[in-house]
């Protein structure tokens, strides 16, 4: 395998996953020339050689290499791989969805985009249909484009979920289906190998495989990226706040990261009753366990559905002297009258800023003064191409150094945002960062660090 010509790696995109696939596809090309132009100054400088030859040799290795009589384009520069894999997406009159590839597959590493709760108008029948699908037309959509890969020979297909399908259906309280772990079942049987999602709703879904890995993204440091940006942390008297009792390890990893202490929000539900918007919740009580008078309060969580849980916690902080309230979530669903709830909420002033990803596609949400979106597109980039290389994504995966690194160079640079600005745009551009084995051991890489934006 190539280490500069990745020509085996193709990327799928399903009509749901096409913006997040094509800025992914983006900054993965950035870190192959990145490594390519490291790779070529590291040889020529070893053999003395001038790195115009080290890159006609590279490519004449990599020609020589090919199935083909050699690899289109010079051989005097850098040749960049082409990820996307030309496909159409066709949509009948009763609603059946078809994907064709058009192009070989044959041999290749498959990685297969989906958005399944992107609610825009996704494209059909070659931009001539346009239409709002919901999250099981998004899984049909999944399941046909795998199968499509298979029947096309590829050598593994990959899985590129920004949000796990199903996930809040992991565990049954009477007579209901464990769905999270059937759709990975399905997943399974269709040959899928391996899926790589953004922090996902339990980690027990993980549990409910024989074969397939699972590899799960943390958005942390991103979202302290963000975070740095609008308030000062060396300055401000913040407080880290758990909405819930599942959200304590993602808040005290923040406490522990922000060196800030940590609170807890105690919620009693009914869980007879279904949350439908910010006004209709099952919250029945909430209880505060620490102190959050004249602070900032700082509460993460992994996603935002009907968004009434948490704007009933916000009044109730608020109520108890919370001075500022940011919220971070990784996956941003803002489902049903969300965005409107929260415009009423922002303009009530129960909150400052809600810090999302990118990770779910929205169109509306960017344009509110008190949503900022951090960009997680280089981190599965990053992963995408550790993977395919066969490398550790451990640093990934459990990224608390690469975060308490963050934090530190923050924090000497002077750089930390000021809690009075009302800016939406970040002072760094880091996407993450990454141990590339090129580099020197203790090197650190941004994510998509060649990557211009």
């Amino acid at each position: 395998m190539s280490y500069s010509d990745p020509t085996q790696l193709g990327i799928i995109a399903c009509p749901g996953a096409e913006v997040f696939a094509n800025q992914v596809i983006r900054k993965l090309s950035g870190i192959y020339k990145h490594r390519f132009e490291r790779k070529a100054q590291a040889i020529a400088g070893r053999y003395h050689i001038s790195p115009e030859l080290v890159i006609r040799k590279i490519n004449f290795a990599n020609d020589c290499n090919t199935s083909m009589l050699f690899l289109p384009g010079s051989t005097d520069r850098y040749r960049p791989p082409q990820f996307k894999i030309n496909t159409r997406h066709s949509l009948f009159a009763n609603g059946e969805i078809k994907t064709e590839i058009l192009e070989s597959v044959r041999g290749k590493s498959i990685y297969i985009f989906q958005d399944v709760e992107n609610h825009q108008p996704v494209s059909f029948n070659d931009g001539t249909i346009h239409k709002v699908l919901s999250v099981n037309d998004h899984i049909f959509n999944l399941f046909v484009a795998i199968d499509a890969a298979m029947q096309g020979g590829a050598k593994n297909i990959n899985l590129v979920l920004p949000i796990y399908p199903y996930s809040r259906q992991h565990k049954k309280k009477g007579r209901e289906a464990l769905s999270a772990a059937r759709i990975g079942n399905m997943l399974e049987n269709l040959h899928v190998e391996r899926i790589i999602t953004l922090d996902i709703h339990s980690k027990e879904i993980e549990n409910a495989f024989d074969r397939l890995r699972v590899e799960n993204l943390h958005a942390s440091f991103q979202i302290i990226d963000k975070l740095m940006s609008i308030v000062d942390i060396r300055k401000e008297d913040m407080v880290v706040l758990a909405p819930d009792t599942g959200a304590v390890d993602r808040n005290k990893f923040y406490a522990n990261a922000l060196q800030k202490p940590l609170a807890l929000l105690y919620k009693e539900r009914d869980y007879s009753k279904i949350s439908k918007n910010a006004a209709d919740t099952n919250i029945s009580e909430m209880r505060l366990l620490g102190d959050v008078a004249n602070r900032i309060v700082f509460m993460a969580d992994d996603m935002i559905g009907t968004g009434g849980t948490l704007i009933k916690a916000m009044r109730y902080l608020r109520d108890l002297g919370a001075n500022k309230i940011i919220c971070a979530v990784s996956l941003p669903l803002f489902s049903g009258t969300a965005i409107d709830d929260f415009d009423a909420a922002y303009k009530e002033g129960l909150f400052f800023r809600i810090i999302g990803t990118n990770a779910i596609f929205h169109n509306e949400l960017l344009k509110k003064e008190w949503y900022i979106q951090s960009d997680v597109t280089g981190l599965f980039a990053q992963v995408i191409s550790l993977l395919h290389h066969n490398r550790s994504v451990s640093s990934l995966l459990d990224n608390r150094d690469v975060v308490a690194r963050l934090i530190k160079r923050k924090l000497e640079s002077g750089s930390s945002g000021s809690s009075g600005s009302s800016s939406k745009t970040p002072s760094s551009t880091l996407q993450g960062v990454a141990k590339d084995s090129s580099a020197s051991p203790n090197e650190v890489i941004p994510y998509g660090a060649a990557d211009k934006q």
